[in-house]
């Protein structure tokens, strides 16, 4: 069975608390999948800890595991709570922060390129 580096082994049940630790005063994050068509990362935030506004050329997806965050997309305050999922739409400004300690799953969307 192949893995790619750095991203979780296939076919097994894995518990996400166990797959990344927070940091005191810092931001974890873990890629646990990749490859063209997007990936996958786990992020752990301290309480005001986050993200600063940045854009991205796809669509980015946000399911809250566990925390608060306060999201701004495009200049939209999001509050996000566990069990919540938020889509952040391709070239707009976002930012995340915790407003508690905080993990998060991040998908990131990317299209697919034309065929020659």
């Amino acid at each position: 069975m192949t893995t790619t580096p750095g991203t979780i082994p296939a076919s097994e049940a894995l518990p996400l608390g166990d797959l990344i630790a927070f940091t005191e005063g810092g931001i974890a994050s873990r890629v646990l999948a990749k490859n063209g068509g997007g990936n996958l990362t786990l992020f752990a935030f301290d309480q005001g800890q986050g993200l600063s506004e940045h854009t991205t050329p796809f669509d980015a997806l946000v399911l809250v595991l566990e925390g608060l965050l306060s999201l701004t997309i495009d200049g939209t305050a999001v509050v996000a709570r566990p069990g919540t999922i938020v889509r952040m739409p391709a070239n707009l400004p976002h930012a995340v922060e915790a407003a508690s300690p905080s993990r998060m799953l991040l998908v990131m969307l990317r299209e697919p390129k034309p065929a020659v």
